[in-house]
């Protein structure tokens, strides 16, 4: 079986390649963060939006879950380049209003690449699409609540609807959304975290007893040792890079475990200190680890082995707070030294150096992200980094913990605020208890699960809160296939996206308030509420008037479908809980573990930071009482002569699936995405070039074949036998049964690939539309790549 992604992003003429920057942030930061500002907002808006910026008294970032400082430590400035660009996005004056959707049928967007369409700005009214119809329409908003609540409420089965959730939500937002799907009857609460961090939560979860990271960001700054590992924050979570200098300012270490080496973590200019524009930056990074893709396990399993056997334990720590630790240390003293250096690529050397930097620290953070757990093995990869931890007792004291770095700014205050498809007893007990009715206790559908049920028509409506879930999904073309098969496909969105234009039978997009517009819904300012990678929770209130009059607040959204699906049923106050979000609140304190007073305690500056008993107690909540030590084989990724190992990655002119522009500058990339990054003695051993024009095709033990094609060959500094290239442009090479086990998470960064020279050589190979990198980075110029180390 063999798949074929059917669009082009960019035409190869356009895109260039130079020398990759040796640093990140600094001058070139700011200006080009203020010229995409001004250049969509104008001077005014771009002063009264980005001095709001993660404020105590301001909005929080669209972007990252990177934590705010206290707010007596913030800067004027206190976000980065992506975040600005995130913003910008939000706040621009663009606009996609009726007259454009009469101007373009659903074909023709179909045809734009996903760049374009999220340039064309803010959708300022609801719009349906009828079965049938080859264009959007207006339609009132009474009408779509009407269309949605009958279309549910005929479903042979409340299990028939998808209730998906993206990362921007509100914890208001969450909190109504999940009532609503679970009152109506179904546990279908899928996430986008079931497409990124599952694999933390189930890990910790097991292995702590609870699935968010233990650290502050003054554990963060006071560490003796930080470790990154499968994560690039000088694009993911440029401000981290902050926090990273001012560790190293109090002589902290810090190793980096990753593939490729990036910019960020070698040198860091802050566009925040006078210093830091003009000075040589600070450098990050005493250990770069080039760790093979997939090699985390071994390695973590290596470092381990290595401080137990030079003793660098906290014994007393081990003894009282851990359990398992004798089954752990018999297979350490077992480890097999040459399937770690298959596995991981690594001389022994440079594993013992990183050991060292371990048993040296008597305080060690270690951060990861999506490069951890987007594998097969990702769990057990997130357990060993955990065993390595426990260790040294490096978790609930100052300066040490986990720190698992979520990548968009409320996923982790969506799951606690109940949306997750497997909800724990204890949750909706104190639902049925507030609210009085039973919710469902049988678990819903993750995302693949959701994906594999519109497939096979068991589900028929998909509601989608925030995102681009047809873009963030794996396997593209079974996704859009999925989603055509549904009856009713509704997305609430800001801007215009891939999801938008792949419809079910019917379709409706419902354009939200953005987080830096005001909220007057109920006649009265209203706020909410979000939560950061390391539990703080605050307030979040915009500065501007929102782009149309008739945009609607999430709440607001999901209150009046409540209203038109439900009725009077179960009596729950959904008229009180849109006129006035405190009331979500005060039932938010006496349903959420650690919400107590929930209302209050956000109204003081930069919040309240929920209980971790990890971190504060040193109590764990397992099937022990204690933390987990876990034993897991070592793992090696076989990959046959003649392939690679992709890892699909965001390019920092992105931030997920939304696409700011066609460069990435801090790998050399100008004007284009279609590109995959090999080791320049690999691109020699296939008969490639530099340059060389290629379909990227994925081999699975299935036997199945995906094939995204038109791919230029960049060589880059990574182990041999890796490669990398960006998403949403390589998800359609990742089967949707592909996942990691224990969390059923995509495997996007675990790819066995081969790179095949097109018959027509890679001439002819353009984008399908006008709309795309081509035209819209200007000029035709000559492409004279060089060589990247």
């Amino acid at each position: 079986m063999s798949r074929r992604a059917p669009r082009q992003d960019v035409n190869d003429d356009h895109l260039e390649v130079e020398a990759p920057k040796k640093s990140a942030a600094g001058v070139p930061a700011v200006a080009v963060a203020m010229k995409f500002a001004v250049e969509q907002m104008g001077v005014r808006r771009t002063a009264q939006t980005l001095l709001k910026l993660n404020q105590a008294d301001g909005f929080d970032c669209q972007g990252c879950a990177w934590p705010d400082p206290d707010p007596s430590h913030r800067h004027t400035a206190e976000f980065c380049e992506n975040g600005a660009k995130a913003v910008t996005e939000e706040a621009t004056l663009r606009r996609v209003d009726r007259g454009f959707f009469v101007e373009h049928s659903i074909e023709d967007l179909r045809d734009k690449t996903d760049y374009w369409l999220g340039q064309q700005g803010r959708i300022t009214e609801p719009m349906v699409l009828r079965a049938g119809a080859t264009h959007y329409q207006p339609i009132a908003w009474d009408q779509a609540f009407e269309l949605m609540g009958g279309l549910l409420n005929g479903l042979a089965s409340p299990d028939e609807a998808v209730f998906y959730t993206s990362g921007k939500v509100s914890n208001e937002a969450a909190f109504a959304y999940q009532l609503f799907a679970r009152a109506y009857g179904t546990n279908n609460l899928p996430d986008c975290s079931n497409m990124c961090h599952e694999s933390t939560s189930v890990a910790l979860a097991e292995a702590i007893g609870i699935g968010k990271g233990s650290v502050s960001l003054e554990d963060v700054h006071d560490a003796k040792l930080i470790v990154v590992a499968g994560q690039n924050p000088g694009t993911n979570h440029p401000r981290m890079l902050s926090a990273l200098e001012i560790a190293k300012q109090r002589g902290a270490k810090i190793i980096s475990v990753n593939p490729l080496r990036e910019a960020g973590l070698v040198r860091f200019k802050n566009p925040q200190k006078v210093r830091g524009l003009a000075g040589p930056g600070t450098a990050l990074a005493d250990l770069h680890l080039p760790v093979r893709i997939n090699g985390d396990l071994a390695l973590f399993q290596a470092i381990g082995a290595l401080l137990l056997e030079w003793d660098a334990l906290d014994h007393d720590f081990i003894a009282e707070h851990t359990h398992g630790f004798e089954e752990w240390a018999a297979a350490a003293r077992e480890l097999d030294w040459d399937a770690v250096r298959r596995a991981t690529g690594l001389e022994r050397r440079e594993i013992v150096a990183a050991a060292r930097l371990f048993q040296e620290s008597d305080a060690t953070v270690v951060c990861w992200a999506m490069g951890i757990t987007q594998h097969r093995n990702a769990v057990a990869t997130v357990k060993e980094i955990v065993n390595v931890v426990l260790l040294q007792g490096n978790i609930g004291k100052p300066g040490a913990g986990l720190c698992p770095v979520r990548g968009h700014s409320n996923v982790q205050g969506d799951r606690t605020m109940g949306i997750w498809e497997r909800a724990p007893e204890h949750f909706l007990d104190a639902l049925q208890k507030e609210f009085g009715f039973d919710p469902p206790r049988e678990h819903g559908l993750d995302t693949v699960k959701a994906i594999e049920a519109l497939r096979d028509g068991k589900a028929k409506i998909f509601i989608g809160m925030g995102g681009n879930f047809v873009s963030a999904a794996p396997d593209t073309e079974v996704t859009e296939q999925a989603m055509r098969n549904a009856d009713l496909t509704v997305h609430v969105s800001t801007k215009l996206n891939r999801s938008h234009v792949v419809t079910g039978r019917e379709a409706l997009i419902l354009p939200a308030m953005g987080r830096s517009e005001r909220d007057l819904t109920g006649g009265r300012l209203q706020r909410v509420t979000v939560e950061d990678s390391m539990s703080a929770v605050h307030a979040s209130h915009g500065p501007l008037k929102p782009a149309s009059p008739y945009l609607k607040s999430e709440v607001d959204i999901i209150c009046s479908l409540a209203i038109a699906t439900l009725g009077d049923r179960h009596g729950l106050p959904w008229e009180d809980f849109r006129s006035d979000y405190t009331e979500i609140r005060h039932r938010i304190a006496r349903v959420v573990p650690g919400c107590a007073a929930y209302d209050e305690k956000v109204s003081r500056p930069g919040g309240f930071v929920l209980p971790h008993p990890p971190r504060d107690s040193r109590t764990f909540d397992t099937e022990v009482g204690k933390a987990m030590f876990t034993v897991s084989p070592t793992d090696v990724l076989h990959v046959p002569e003649g392939r690679l190992l992709l890892q699909t990655m965001r390019s920092h002119d992105q931030f997920n699936t939304t696409i700011y522009g066609l460069d990435d500058r801090y790998r050399g990339i100008k004007n284009g995405r279609r590109v995959v990054f090999v080791h320049p003695e690999d691109i020699t051993a296939l008969g490639l070039a530099d340059g060389s024009i290629v379909d990227i095709v994925s081999e699975w033990s299935d036997g199945s074949e995906r094939n995204a094609p038109g791919f230029r060959v960049v060589p880059y500094d990574q182990p041999r036998g890796c490669a990398a290239a960006y998403y949403p442009e390589t998800n359609p090479l990742v089967p949707l049964d592909s996942t990691a086990i224990g969390s059923n998470c995509p495997t996007s960064k675990s790819v066995i690939i081969r790179l095949v020279v097109p018959p027509h050589g890679g001439k002819g190979v353009t984008e399908s539309s006008d709309a795309g990198a081509a035209r819209d980075s200007g000029s035709k110029r000559t492409v004279q790549p060089e060589h990247l180390s």
